[in-house]
């Protein structure tokens, strides 16, 4: 492997690295207590290492210390390094690449639903009715029954109002669709917010009906937020722990290190402190801040960057358009068998531009969720007009999804350095429902080989509960772009095994400005890495989704272990 090489811990934004000489001679001249800190804690060898360092992209040992990497080599030169206490662990070949990480999801609020709803991740109507009759039998009469996690595109029909009657007539039910933005009620809940037959939407917001203009009980976007509003929140403040402390083992069996906790709440804020005290919280998390409650941390003098490696104060979130996998999403032509119907616009022009103006002259990193062209085109002016009057020499402006575009918003995005936050398994796990949008536009969404090529920095991410957190269906889906049916939609958009690899590791620390830290495996980075089951560059891509974690390090520590 030549030298090992090594690297002092980042001061600032420099990294030092040096050859086995140059720390010798260094070591050397410093005192004793520094050698003391500097010998291995933990060794790890004879594995097959992917680093994602350029200079040195396979290794077979690293060495760590004080939770980051110490040395990173060949099996000879760095368990020569052991010290009497250093513990050793034999890796038997295992494929290790650095932790994964997960630049958009909602573990905090899915761990929610987790504590108090109903799993409705079910194959047919009959099994999700059950379960929510079920729950109504323990709830009092008036209480609200709500689940989650219920996909249209993978069950028979679609839920129906009269489907939720039945289930619970006595409670005011919701059940959650895993994208997030709209929602299935039954006639009681519709009741709690006066909708009928023949009302206005909501700006912002649909209430479905059928082609008698009856309400289905489907609700979405703003008309959503009217049916959550009717909810009483009753959470504590160690179910929002709780919440943070589940989900934590669910990333931790998938290798992720780190996740963007997509849109945060103060209350969710303060659930990932006390899980993180509490020792439950074994991701890193890089908290997107709800634009409700900018003035809130303007006022305490908090912004991008506030926090430690653990938990981090990210960007502002706002929204700009609805959902893919729902069908809300604010295109420029209409959806395939849906006549005249293009899905929803959220905020108005001048909403994005103030809110994001006093975001960004406090500090705060933009991050806003457009999905279509139109709201990507919106967003796209914003950030022209912001860096234009109040330039920033990094600004690393953020567009979660990203999902359809074309060149001329491609070359937009290259000329601020956009960061496009595009849905990394949505090919394989919801192509059920992409034949609404067709053959042509496909070949523009999630654009991975485009943004690339564009010279961008596309990570990965599961909007979880959306899609799951499962780092190998991104690469399955990233790279062949086919769906369970063996259907490839958009095979323009593939990108290499090395491609996926770098955006599910490196490209997520640039999106948090983190890439100094972590996102690959080299001295002086912090130690976090997955060890696999089996290696995805060995077996053909029809075994990938079939992988499974060995074993994820967190800061030199195993977090998890099959």
């Amino acid at each position: 492997m030549g030298d090992t090489r090594y690297g002092c811990i980042r001061n600032g934004h420099t990294r030092s690295a040096y050859t086995r000489r140059d720390v010798v001679k260094t070591l050397a001249a410093l005192p004793l207590v520094r050698l003391e800190r500097a010998r291995p804690e933990l060794i790890l060898y004879n594995g097959r290492i992917a680093t994602m360092n350029p200079a040195q992209p396979d290794a077979t040992a690293v060495a760590i210390a004080e939770g980051r990497f110490l040395a990173v080599g060949a099996n000879k030169e760095v368990l020569a390094l052991a010290a009497r206490q250093t513990r050793r662990v034999d890796l038997g070949g295992a494929r290790v690449f650095p932790g994964f990480n997960d630049a958009h999801a909602h573990p905090w609020a899915s761990g929610l639903e987790a504590l108090k709803y109903v799993a409705c991740d079910k194959t047919s109507i009959e099994e999700i009715t059950a379960a929510l009759h079920a729950r109504a039998a323990d709830t009092p009469p008036g209480g609200w029954v709500q689940g989650y996690l219920y996909d249209d595109g993978k069950t028979p029909r679609v839920l129906t109002r009269a489907d939720l009657d039945a289930a619970a007539p006595d409670h005011p039910v919701l059940v959650r669709h895993r994208g997030g933005h709209t929602g299935y009620v039954n006639s009681r809940a519709l009741g709690l917010v006066n909708a009928k037959a023949g009302m206005a939407d909501p700006p912002g917001g649909r209430f479905e009906r059928d082609a008698g203009g009856e309400l289905t009980g489907r609700v979405a976007d703003k008309a959503l937020d009217a049916l959550t509003a009717k909810i009483p929140d009753e959470l504590t403040r160690d179910d929002h722990r709780r919440a943070v402390a589940l989900i934590s083992k669910l990333y931790s069996s998938h290798g992720i290190t780190s996740v963007c906790e997509a849109d945060t709440s103060p209350d969710g804020l303060q659930g990932y402190q006390d899980a993180r005290e509490a020792g439950e919280l074994t991701y890193r998390v890089y908290c997107l801040i709800g634009v409700d409650y900018l003035d809130r941390y303007i006022g305490a003098g908090v912004h991008t960057g506030f926090g430690d490696s653990m938990v981090r104060i990210g960007g502002i979130k706002q929204y700009a358009d609805g959902s893919i996998s729902e069908r809300t999403a604010w295109l420029a032509e209409p959806y395939v068998g849906i006549p005249d119907y293009t899905g929803v616009e959220l905020g108005t022009r001048e909403s994005l531009y103030q809110n994001s103006r006093k975001a960004w002259r406090a500090g705060f990193q933009l991050a806003t969720h457009a999905n279509g062209e139109r709201a990507i085109d919106r967003i796209l002016g914003v950030y022209e007009e912001l860096q234009s009057e109040f330039p920033r020499r990094d600004p690393r402006f953020r567009i979660e999804h990203c999902t359809v575009v074309t060149p001329e918003l491609v070359a937009r995005m290259r000329t601020l350095e956009v960061i496009p936050v595009p849905f990394a398994g949505y090919v394989n796990f919801h192509g059920d429902v992409l034949h609404f949008y067709g053959e042509e536009r496909t070949r523009r969404m999630f654009a991975y080989r485009s943004f690339i090529d564009a010279g961008l920095r596309p990570p990965s991410s599961s909007d979880y509960t959306a899609s799951p957190p499962s780092p190998m269906l991104w690469l399955y889906s990233e790279t062949t772009r086919r769906d369970p049916s063996g259907h490839v939609w958009g095979e323009n958009q593939r990108i290499t095994v090395q491609e996926a690899l770098r955006s599910i590791t490196l490209h997520g620390a640039y999106a948090s400005f983190e890439e100094h830290e972590k996102g690959s495996i080299e001295p002086g980075k912090l130690a976090d890495l997955t060890v696999l089951a089996q290696d995805p560059l060995a077996v053909p891509p029809e075994q990938w989704l079939d992988i499974k974690v060995e074993r994820t390090l967190l800061g030199g520590n195993w977090v998890y272990e099959s």
